[in-house]
């Protein structure tokens, strides 16, 4: 007998859609069977004319604890992921402290254990020092972030030598390195020349060529090392090409974000502090380029680089658009954005599954239990009706942040349940069941 049975719906994975009831025991998919075979379960779930989906995985998240819990915490950051599908997250650690160490890491994990209404799993910084990690990879970080521009300096890997050397050491890990793909000579050099305050020196600073250069030295680096590489968000046309041309050299995955496929550098003169984060939204160009990239498939991870501020530091004053704190909220709409994108053709169904829950499951050491419904795998599901449609609104939001750069957004498809590990904690776009979720950790 089931725990739980879910009928009549039509199930999406990444290799495609078919029609089955799924049985759920002890918090796993027990079996997808034939619509309507006989089957016994102490409760039953009709999903007829529904798509259902496995839970999302968000692979690059700033939950701000340990730190900055003015900005966002665990309890309400995983709260708007529940609220968005979002099942498991992949926290960054970019906090106060960054979480550089054992000690740190385990400090963090203890700290969100049974306060947390999705799973959560932890990645860690590389310092230039790089102390104790056999201690650091003994917990099982699903990530170790290496940062090339526009950190603080004993993080800071600012050359091809600098960055080839640590992956050297870092290769016989295992462990996926997560690279974020700037430049600092350009960021320096741009400093010196661009006098200005505004948005224009802003863009400036951070143009299309220090991500094509981050991503071939992330590549190439990759390629020279054998390291396993995931390079952090890009949204440039020149971004796009180059790694178009050179992901074949090695054990290489890309990301890119919903925002980045919705909005241009001329969106600032209206939204201003808002959208500010970074890398800077490009022009229509580039936006085109990254959606093609997108349809073909050469964009491997859609994440949402969730990076919330409180409202009171978003309304600052500042003495330049630069100074103004980059990032913005995108847990709770990932799962909407998306539908709207395969309502406009960009993606299929199968395709958001693959890039929003299979391949970063796989990507960072969870598709044993993780990114599929399959038998065996954890039932993290979603309830989706293609039928109804959803506008995003700011008083929704479950984050500190309290808007959604989305806002007055009208999408394709309604989320109507949430189930984490079998256990439904959304029902109807409220969080009924709480504190369910657990840190999980990768396995290389």
């Amino acid at each position: 007998m089931f725990d739980t049975l879910i009928t009549g719906g039509m199930v999406v994975n990444a290799s495609g859609q078919l029609p089955a009831d799924i049985g759920i025991l002890d918090g796993r998919v027990a079996a997808l069977l034939a619509p309507g075979e006989p089957a016994m379960a102490r409760g039953f779930i009709n999903a007829s004319g529904k798509k259902v989906l496995p839970g999302l995985v968000d692979a690059h998240v700033h939950l701000r604890e340990p730190g900055m819990t003015q900005k966002e915490d665990f309890e309400s950051g995983t709260h708007a992921a529940a609220l968005g599908g979002v099942t498991t997250i992949l926290d960054m650690p970019t906090d106060d402290p960054w979480t550089a160490t054992a000690q740190q890491l385990s400090d963090k994990m203890a700290s969100a254990a049974g306060g947390i209404h999705v799973d959560v799993g932890f990645q860690a910084v590389v310092s230039k020092s790089c102390d104790s990690l056999e201690d650091l990879l003994a917990l099982s970080p699903v990530s170790l972030e290496l940062f090339t521009a526009d950190v603080p300096v004993d993080y800071r890997f600012d050359s091809l030598d600098a960055v080839t050397e640590m992956l050297r050491r870092l290769a016989g890990t295992g462990a996926v390195i997560g690279v974020s793909p700037g430049d600092q000579s350009i960021l320096e050099g741009a400093g010196l020349r661009e006098r200005g305050v505004g948005i224009p020196a802003f863009l400036a600073s951070r143009p299309p060529l220090a991500e094509a250069g981050g991503i071939a030295r992330a590549v190439l680096a990759a390629a020279e090392t054998g390291a396993r590489v995931h390079v952090r968000q890009i949204n440039s046309r020149l971004g796009v090409e180059t790694w178009r041309r050179l992901q074949s050299m090695a054990d290489v995955t890309v990301e890119t974000t919903p925002q980045n496929l919705s909005f241009t550098s001329d969106d600032y003169e209206t939204e201003g502090a808002r959208l500010k984060g970074s890398p800077p939204f490009r022009g229509r160009d580039d936006v085109a380029a990254l959606r093609l990239a997108v349809s073909e498939g050469l964009i491997t991870i859609m994440a949402t680089d969730h990076a919330p501020h409180s409202p009171a530091e978003k309304s600052a004053v500042y003495g330049s658009f630069a100074d103004i704190p980059g990032g913005m909220p995108g847990l709770q709409t990932l799962l909407s954005v998306m539908l709207d994108l395969v309502a406009e053709e960009v993606l299929g169904l199968p395709d958001l599954v693959r890039i929003c829950a299979y391949n970063p499951a796989r990507r960072f050491g969870l598709g044993r239990s993780k990114g599929s419904i399959a038998v065996g795998s954890d039932a993290d599901i979603l309830i989706v009706d293609m039928d109804r449609s959803a506008v995003i609104t700011n008083t929704e939001q479950a984050s500190r942040a309290a808007y959604s750069p989305f806002h007055g957004k009208r999408t394709a498809g309604r989320l109507t349940d949430v189930f984490l590990r079998g256990a439904r904690i959304v029902k109807d776009g409220t969080l009924i069941t709480p504190s369910r979720g657990q840190v999980v950790r990768g396995a290389a």
